[in-house]
């Protein structure tokens, strides 16, 4: 619970607060994604960790890229938890005002007796959901149909190959438990009719929706609020040079109003920016899976959106939803994603023989470099053939650990210990040993 003292201490713009006290944020800037951009990339970003890193612990703390602190227990939401932010407070109460009673988190293990169930009296179970949001600036913000599907499936596919959020309060969930989490953890609705239908909670219910604008006609605002200074504003008041609308209420609602591909849209210096935001991986295990999460997802979007017959023309946006929320637990079975699949097969299948090759294709549209094609596509590759994602490595980890003897607790600490050494080897994750 210490993070206003490690940003003070990092002193970097580039780092900031985050709902949790054990949380902080690290933003990038935009850069061109041509050439060998994205390895100039993660050469920065793990300079830039390491030099976190140092200052870090000289506040008595350690940096860790994860989808969900294992060690963090529901005791911790008992105290001081939450970040010093009015933001944060006014969010925490209108969620609760518009719930009206205390926050369920109930989740089984699909394949384990581990189960959590807890009500919570605050938002604190979200800030246990730690997540990479990738953006390409500059976009439009989508295409005629249903645009939400080339995303959703791309999104579906690398959520099953990148899943890295096994473990909450100590228990063995789903293989991305992150995603259940926060769907529960950002439910507005009571516990009644919200039960029904809890996988696919609240607000995030349509969890990927039309990507522009439109969702704030249906949704209602957690922090409704007028523009600076008093004055209200319509969506179509313009500003700046460029004439461009500024439209404060929809820009407030996406800030608080979650999606898995979130529409951003801003004015910088009198110039209109919109970007979507793609939040549906956990962060971590290191910046080359990242990077590598990154250039596959990218590189199959850009394919898939630009085939003569597109993908939304062939799958619809109830089938995408649905493949995102089942590819959670481990040995999901896949369903055809292209047209000329003739029958379901999994998910490693699915991405070395047909994926890949589009990301491949993709990433050499974008003019990529072939080293960065090679080297972050090889490490998805690799990880498919290997089956050890953040996940695969964590469960085994610990269950190598407490056939040592450990209890589970004890397991999980350890493995918390192996996994930040591992990360700021920077070595891909399928390259990681687990205890023998």
């Amino acid at each position: 619970m210490a993070n206003a003292a490690v940003l003070e201490s990092i002193a970097d713009p580039d780092y900031q607060t985050e709902l949790g006290q054990y949380n902080i944020e690290l933003n990038v800037s935009p850069r061109p994604l041509p050439g060998d951009s994205a390895l100039e990339l993660e050469e920065a970003l793990r300079r830039s960790l390491n030099e976190a890193e140092h200052k870090a612990n000289a506040a008595g703390a350690h940096i860790v890229m994860i989808g969900i602190l294992p060690t963090i227990m529901q005791q911790h939401f008992h105290t001081e938890w939450m970040s010093a932010n009015p933001r944060y407070s006014a969010l925490n109460e209108s969620v609760f005002a518009a719930r009206g009673e205390d926050l369920l988190i109930d989740i089984a293990s699909p394949t384990s007796p581990d189960r959590v169930t807890a009500f919570a009296d605050t938002i604190a179970p979200e800030s246990a959901c730690t997540s990479v949001q990738a953006a390409p600036a500059g976009q439009p913000a989508g295409v005629p149909g249903e645009p939400g599907t080339p995303r959703r499936r791309c999104s579906a596919r690398r959520l099953a190959v990148g899943a890295n959020s096994p473990y909450l309060f100590g228990k063995h969930l789903w293989a991305e438990t992150r995603t259940v989490l926060f769907l529960q953890a950002t439910d507005t609705r009571s516990v009644e009719p919200a039960q029904p239908g809890r996988a696919a909670a609240g607000v995030l219910r349509r969890a990927v929706d039309h990507l522009d604008l439109r969702p704030v006609r249906g949704e209602r605002a957690l922090l409704p609020g007028a523009a600076a200074g008093g004055e209200r504003r319509g969506p179509g008041r313009r500003a700046g040079r460029r004439g461009a609308p500024r439209m404060q209420e929809p820009r407030l609602h996406n800030g608080t109003v979650y999606r898995w591909n979130r529409p951003v849209y801003d004015i910088v210096d009198g110039r209109p920016h919109l970007r979507v935001e793609n939040r549906v991986l956990p962060a971590g295990p290191t910046v080359a899976d990242v990077m590598a999460n990154s250039a596959f997802y990218y590189g199959a979007l850009r394919v898939l959106s630009e085939e003569d017959r597109p993908v939304w023309t062939k799958m619809s946006l109830r089938h995408g939803r649905v493949e995102l929320h089942r590819v959670r637990a481990p040995g999901h079975v896949g369903h055809r994603v292209l047209a000329g699949l003739r029958r379901a097969c999994r998910p490693r299948s699915l991405v070395l023989r047909h994926l890949l090759p589009l990301a491949h294709e993709g990433l050499e549209r974008w003019n990529v470099s072939k080293q960065v094609r090679e080297r972050y596509l090889g490490i998805i590759e690799a990880r498919c053939k290997s089956g050890r994602n953040g996940a695969e490595w964590q469960v085994s980890t610990v269950r190598a650990l407490e056939a040592r003897g450990h209890h589970r607790l004890s397991a999980v600490r350890e493995m918390l210990r192996l996994y930040a050494g591992n990360m700021h080897s920077n070595e891909p994750v399928h390259t990681w040993e687990v205890p023998g």
